[in-house]
């Protein structure tokens, strides 16, 4: 399998070209085009990891299992929002990942939903995507990805706005961003701290800020 990600980082498509009878699995809806493959739908893992993945963990019920033929084939993949596309080779790891943002992986990546502290105190809720295994992973932003490898017992503090995933063995902390005043007037409020040795990816924009932004200005109907 090869994994080419063009455009970015703001419109990705990730292009992935198949050798025969090689699979992928990606999200329902993910597809933007598709040459020599056929697809095979149904809900991973069976109804009860499925509806988990669904209802917490913010992915599709159904997900969609692209087939090369004998001779190859390529199939194409893009997020629903306009932002980047992200291409890890993970290695008998695990990746806890923000609802919305996984797109595809080989067979040998196992999904499921986890009940997180980690991922509560990460500003993500209770529950997070769990991404383990061996083979590769490609996950997806709002903005442009940026990836951050911390060394054993170094500190660096998110935005949790701002995070993608994060390897599961990483210390998390939620913090004050300063004083009462800074975390109450500065725009930031409470912070993600992590502690080493581990990676993070963080997305440039924050859906909830451009929300912030946007819903002030939409038309309302008069009374």
């Amino acid at each position: 399998m090869e994994i080419e990600v063009l455009f970015r980082p703001s419109y990705s498509l990730g292009v992935v070209k198949l050798s025969p009878g090689e699979k992928i699995r990606a999200d329902a809806g993910a597809m933007v085009s598709m040459q020599n493959v056929s697809i095979e739908t149904r809900m991973e893992g069976g109804l009860l990891k499925s509806l988990g993945r669904s209802l917490l963990g913010g992915e599709s019920l159904f997900q969609n299992t692209f087939v090369a033929s004998p001779s190859g084939g390529e199939v194409t993949l893009a997020p629903d929002l306009p932002g980047d596309v992200f291409f890890i080779e993970m290695h008998n790891e695990t990746l806890l990942v923000q609802s919305g943002s996984y797109l595809a992986s080989e067979s040998g990546i196992e999904l499921s939903t986890k009940l997180s502290g980690k991922g509560f105190m990460a500003g993500e809720g209770i529950t997070m995507l769990e991404v383990k295994g061996t083979g590769k992973l490609l996950l997806s932003s709002y903005g442009a990805i940026y990836e951050k490898n911390l060394a054993v017992g170094e500190k660096y503090t998110v935005d949790s706005s701002h995070l993608v995933a994060f390897n599961a063995n990483l210390e998390v902390a939620t913090k004050a961003v300063g004083s009462l005043k800074s975390t109450l007037f500065s725009g930031e409020g409470l912070v993600v701290e992590f502690t080493g040795p581990g990676r993070l990816m963080m997305q440039t924009r924050s859906q909830q800020a451009f929300l912030n932004w946007l819903i002030p200005h939409l038309p309302t109907k008069s009374s």
